[in-house]
Protein backbone atom coordinates (compact mmCIF):
# COMPACT_ATOMS: atom_id res chain seq x y z
CA UNK A 1 0.00 0.00 0.00
CA UNK A 2 1.17 3.18 -0.84
CA UNK A 3 0.81 6.10 1.61
CA UNK A 4 1.11 9.82 0.57
CA UNK A 5 3.41 12.68 2.97
CA UNK A 6 2.65 16.05 2.27
CA UNK A 7 5.34 18.41 3.78
CA UNK A 8 7.37 15.46 3.68
CA UNK A 9 10.41 17.77 3.87
CA UNK A 10 9.36 19.13 7.39
CA UNK A 11 10.02 18.62 11.07
CA UNK A 12 7.30 16.20 11.40
CA UNK A 13 6.33 15.04 7.69
CA UNK A 14 10.35 13.09 7.73
CA UNK A 15 9.41 11.37 11.36
CA UNK A 16 6.26 10.19 8.98
CA UNK A 17 7.98 8.88 6.01
CA UNK A 18 10.12 7.18 8.15
CA UNK A 19 7.59 5.46 9.98
CA UNK A 20 5.95 4.33 7.66
CA UNK A 21 9.18 2.88 5.78
CA UNK A 22 9.59 1.16 9.06
CA UNK A 23 6.17 0.05 8.91
CA UNK A 24 7.25 -2.01 5.46
CA UNK A 25 4.72 0.44 3.56
CA UNK A 26 5.91 2.05 0.40
CA UNK A 27 5.90 6.26 0.59
CA UNK A 28 5.09 8.72 -1.68
CA UNK A 29 6.55 12.37 -0.48
CA UNK A 30 5.07 15.61 -1.70
CA UNK A 31 7.22 18.38 -2.15
CA UNK A 32 7.67 21.55 -4.03
CA UNK A 33 11.52 20.91 -4.08
CA UNK A 34 12.20 17.00 -5.44
CA UNK A 35 15.65 18.14 -5.71
CA UNK A 36 16.62 19.36 -2.19
CA UNK A 37 14.45 16.38 -0.55
CA UNK A 38 17.05 14.59 0.86
CA UNK A 39 14.67 11.43 1.60
CA UNK A 40 15.93 7.66 1.14
CA UNK A 41 16.18 6.45 -1.83
CA UNK A 42 13.35 3.91 -1.57
CA UNK A 43 10.92 6.96 -1.37
CA UNK A 44 9.02 8.05 -4.56
CA UNK A 45 9.43 11.75 -4.55
CA UNK A 46 7.09 14.05 -6.51
CA UNK A 47 6.86 17.61 -6.92
CA UNK A 48 3.73 19.43 -6.01
CA UNK A 49 2.03 22.13 -3.95
CA UNK A 50 -1.29 22.10 -1.66
CA UNK A 51 -1.96 25.58 -3.24
CA UNK A 52 -2.38 23.76 -6.64
CA UNK A 53 -4.59 20.69 -5.82
CA UNK A 54 -5.43 20.13 -9.37
CA UNK A 55 -2.04 19.40 -10.41
CA UNK A 56 -2.31 16.62 -8.00
CA UNK A 57 -3.92 13.93 -9.25
CA UNK A 58 -1.14 11.69 -10.38
CA UNK A 59 0.46 11.95 -6.88
CA UNK A 60 -3.04 10.49 -5.76
CA UNK A 61 -2.93 7.30 -8.08
CA UNK A 62 -2.61 4.42 -5.88
CA UNK A 63 -2.64 6.21 -2.59
CA UNK A 64 -4.40 4.09 0.35
CA UNK A 65 -3.52 6.60 3.01
CA UNK A 66 -2.89 10.66 2.73
CA UNK A 67 -1.20 12.69 5.71
CA UNK A 68 -1.88 16.56 5.35
CA UNK A 69 -0.29 19.83 6.58
CA UNK A 70 -3.29 23.16 7.17
CA UNK A 71 -1.20 25.23 5.37
CA UNK A 72 0.88 26.44 2.32
CA UNK A 73 2.43 29.39 0.57
CA UNK A 74 4.29 31.92 2.67
CA UNK A 75 4.31 32.39 6.41
CA UNK A 76 2.18 29.27 6.90
CA UNK A 77 -1.04 30.75 5.23
CA UNK A 78 -3.85 28.85 5.97
CA UNK A 79 -4.96 26.48 2.80
CA UNK A 80 -7.64 27.62 1.10
CA UNK A 81 -7.90 24.27 -1.08
CA UNK A 82 -9.61 21.48 1.21
CA UNK A 83 -12.63 20.94 -0.36
CA UNK A 84 -11.17 20.19 -3.43
CA UNK A 85 -8.06 18.36 -2.11
CA UNK A 86 -10.38 16.26 0.05
CA UNK A 87 -12.69 15.55 -3.23
CA UNK A 88 -9.59 14.64 -5.37
CA UNK A 89 -8.32 12.16 -2.00
CA UNK A 90 -12.01 10.53 -2.55
CA UNK A 91 -12.36 9.99 -6.10
CA UNK A 92 -8.61 9.00 -6.03
CA UNK A 93 -9.83 6.05 -3.52
CA UNK A 94 -7.39 7.14 -0.65
CA UNK A 95 -9.36 5.42 2.83
CA UNK A 96 -7.49 7.30 5.24
CA UNK A 97 -6.57 10.58 6.37
CA UNK A 98 -4.13 12.07 9.02
CA UNK A 99 -3.92 16.27 9.69
CA UNK A 100 -1.20 17.67 10.87
CA UNK A 101 -3.22 20.33 13.68
CA UNK A 102 -1.74 23.76 12.63
CA UNK A 103 -3.02 25.63 15.38
CA UNK A 104 -5.44 27.92 14.01
CA UNK A 105 -8.80 28.02 11.91
CA UNK A 106 -7.99 25.65 9.17
CA UNK A 107 -10.29 25.12 5.97
CA UNK A 108 -8.66 22.12 5.06
CA UNK A 109 -9.25 20.45 8.37
CA UNK A 110 -13.15 21.51 8.25
CA UNK A 111 -13.46 20.09 4.67
CA UNK A 112 -12.01 16.82 6.31
CA UNK A 113 -13.64 16.27 8.90
CA UNK A 114 -16.60 17.03 6.77
CA UNK A 115 -15.92 14.35 4.53
CA UNK A 116 -16.86 10.68 4.53
CA UNK A 117 -12.71 9.58 4.59
CA UNK A 118 -11.23 7.52 7.70
CA UNK A 119 -10.21 10.49 9.33
CA UNK A 120 -7.39 11.14 11.90
CA UNK A 121 -6.49 14.79 13.42
CA UNK A 122 -3.30 15.19 15.60
CA UNK A 123 -2.74 18.00 17.91
CA UNK A 124 0.64 18.14 18.93
CA UNK A 125 1.74 20.64 21.76
CA UNK A 126 5.44 22.48 21.68
CA UNK A 127 7.41 20.24 19.41
CA UNK A 128 10.82 19.51 21.22
CA UNK A 129 12.94 20.64 17.99
CA UNK A 130 11.81 24.19 18.40
CA UNK A 131 14.38 24.02 21.76
CA UNK A 132 16.91 24.09 18.36
CA UNK A 133 16.38 27.95 18.51
CA UNK A 134 18.46 28.14 21.29
CA UNK A 135 21.12 26.05 19.90
CA UNK A 136 23.61 28.98 18.74
CA UNK A 137 23.18 31.11 21.78
CA UNK A 138 24.18 27.89 23.99
CA UNK A 139 26.64 26.93 21.38
CA UNK A 140 28.85 30.25 21.18
CA UNK A 141 27.42 31.73 24.69
CA UNK A 142 26.67 29.10 27.07
CA UNK A 143 23.15 30.63 28.06
CA UNK A 144 19.07 30.99 27.00
CA UNK A 145 17.66 33.76 27.28
CA UNK A 146 13.67 33.70 27.63
CA UNK A 147 10.74 34.99 29.06
CA UNK A 148 8.29 33.62 31.55
CA UNK A 149 11.22 30.67 32.24
CA UNK A 150 8.45 29.32 34.68
CA UNK A 151 6.04 28.37 32.06
CA UNK A 152 5.12 24.60 31.62
CA UNK A 153 5.26 22.86 28.76
CA UNK A 154 4.38 19.18 27.70
CA UNK A 155 6.06 19.21 24.64
CA UNK A 156 6.14 16.40 22.21
CA UNK A 157 8.97 14.55 20.52
CA UNK A 158 8.71 14.74 16.56
CA UNK A 159 8.90 10.84 16.22
CA UNK A 160 6.33 10.82 18.56
CA UNK A 161 4.04 12.73 16.21
CA UNK A 162 5.43 10.52 13.46
CA UNK A 163 4.64 7.27 14.81
CA UNK A 164 0.60 8.25 16.11
CA UNK A 165 0.42 9.33 12.27
CA UNK A 166 1.62 5.87 10.70
CA UNK A 167 -0.25 3.59 13.53
CA UNK A 168 -3.62 5.86 12.23
CA UNK A 169 -2.84 5.81 9.06
CA UNK A 170 -2.05 2.09 8.54
CA UNK A 171 -4.70 0.31 11.73
CA UNK A 172 -7.99 0.41 12.33
CA UNK A 173 -9.24 2.19 15.34
CA UNK A 174 -8.27 5.72 14.67
CA UNK A 175 -11.17 6.75 12.50
CA UNK A 176 -12.99 10.68 14.12
CA UNK A 177 -10.22 10.93 16.82
CA UNK A 178 -8.24 14.06 17.28
CA UNK A 179 -5.38 13.19 19.57
CA UNK A 180 -3.76 15.73 21.55
CA UNK A 181 0.13 14.81 21.65
CA UNK A 182 2.19 15.13 24.39
CA UNK A 183 5.53 14.03 25.99
CA UNK A 184 5.68 12.44 29.32
CA UNK A 185 6.01 14.83 31.33
CA UNK A 186 5.32 18.79 31.31
CA UNK A 187 8.87 20.88 31.87
CA UNK A 188 9.78 24.66 32.71
CA UNK A 189 12.38 26.42 30.51
CA UNK A 190 14.81 25.47 33.45
CA UNK A 191 14.29 22.04 33.44
CA UNK A 192 15.01 22.13 29.77
CA UNK A 193 17.84 24.05 30.20
CA UNK A 194 19.37 21.32 33.10
CA UNK A 195 18.34 18.54 30.16
CA UNK A 196 20.08 20.07 27.27
CA UNK A 197 23.85 20.86 29.91
CA UNK A 198 23.58 17.05 31.02
CA UNK A 199 23.18 15.86 27.14
CA UNK A 200 26.48 18.08 26.08
CA UNK A 201 28.46 17.95 29.07
CA UNK A 202 28.75 21.44 30.18
CA UNK A 203 26.99 24.24 32.22
CA UNK A 204 24.07 26.36 30.54
CA UNK A 205 23.41 29.67 32.16
CA UNK A 206 19.40 30.52 32.10
CA UNK A 207 19.00 34.12 32.05
CA UNK A 208 14.84 35.18 32.28
CA UNK A 209 13.97 38.41 30.08
CA UNK A 210 11.66 40.85 31.14
CA UNK A 211 8.37 40.99 28.81
CA UNK A 212 9.93 44.45 27.30
CA UNK A 213 12.93 42.70 26.76
CA UNK A 214 10.99 39.89 25.00
CA UNK A 215 8.89 41.84 22.83
CA UNK A 216 12.02 44.41 21.74
CA UNK A 217 13.39 40.99 20.64
CA UNK A 218 9.99 39.92 18.47
CA UNK A 219 10.22 42.97 17.07
CA UNK A 220 13.55 42.93 16.06
CA UNK A 221 13.26 39.25 14.41
CA UNK A 222 10.49 40.93 12.28
CA UNK A 223 7.58 39.22 14.08
CA UNK A 224 4.04 41.23 13.59
CA UNK A 225 2.58 42.38 16.29
CA UNK A 226 -0.57 39.29 15.97
CA UNK A 227 2.34 37.19 16.56
CA UNK A 228 3.65 39.16 19.21
CA UNK A 229 0.52 39.16 21.05
CA UNK A 230 0.30 35.23 20.56
CA UNK A 231 3.79 34.52 22.23
CA UNK A 232 2.46 36.72 25.09
CA UNK A 233 -0.89 34.80 25.29
CA UNK A 234 0.74 31.70 25.23
CA UNK A 235 3.86 32.30 27.38
CA UNK A 236 1.89 34.10 30.24
CA UNK A 237 -0.88 31.59 30.83
CA UNK A 238 0.07 28.61 28.40
CA UNK A 239 -3.16 26.42 27.90
CA UNK A 240 -4.04 23.23 30.09
CA UNK A 241 -3.34 21.24 27.05
CA UNK A 242 0.12 22.67 25.96
CA UNK A 243 1.09 21.58 29.70
CA UNK A 244 -0.82 19.01 30.88
CA UNK A 245 0.39 15.09 30.09
CA UNK A 246 -2.24 13.58 27.54
CA UNK A 247 -0.64 9.86 27.50
CA UNK A 248 -1.75 9.61 24.13
CA UNK A 249 1.41 8.94 22.38
CA UNK A 250 1.56 5.97 24.45
CA UNK A 251 -1.84 4.17 23.85
CA UNK A 252 -1.93 4.80 20.50
CA UNK A 253 1.55 3.44 19.66
CA UNK A 254 2.16 1.21 22.66
CA UNK A 255 5.08 2.24 23.80
CA UNK A 256 6.02 5.33 26.18
CA UNK A 257 6.58 8.80 24.63
CA UNK A 258 9.92 10.02 24.43
CA UNK A 259 11.22 12.03 27.15
CA UNK A 260 13.61 15.50 26.71
CA UNK A 261 16.49 13.94 28.21
CA UNK A 262 16.44 11.59 25.44
CA UNK A 263 15.87 14.21 22.70
CA UNK A 264 18.28 16.56 24.37
CA UNK A 265 21.30 13.18 24.10
CA UNK A 266 20.27 12.95 20.05
CA UNK A 267 21.01 16.29 19.16
CA UNK A 268 23.38 17.53 21.88
CA UNK A 269 26.28 18.21 19.06
CA UNK A 270 24.02 20.97 18.13
CA UNK A 271 24.49 22.54 21.44
CA UNK A 272 28.29 21.85 21.70
CA UNK A 273 31.05 24.72 21.02
CA UNK A 274 33.02 24.41 17.91
CA UNK A 275 35.96 22.52 17.98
Amino acid sequence: MTHLVTGATGTVGRQIVRELLERGHSVRALTRDPEAADLPSVVEVVRGDLTEPDALGDALDGVTGAHLITFGGPYFTPLETGPRLVGLAEAAGVRRITVLHGGGPSPLEDAVRASGLDWTVLMPVEFMANALEWAEPVRTGDEIREPFVDRLSAMVHEADIGAVAAVALTEDGHAGETYVLTGPEALTIADKAERLAAARGRAIALVELSEAAAIERWREAGQTQDVIDFLLSVYRDTPPEGRTVSGTVERVTGRPARTFAAWAREHADAFRPAG
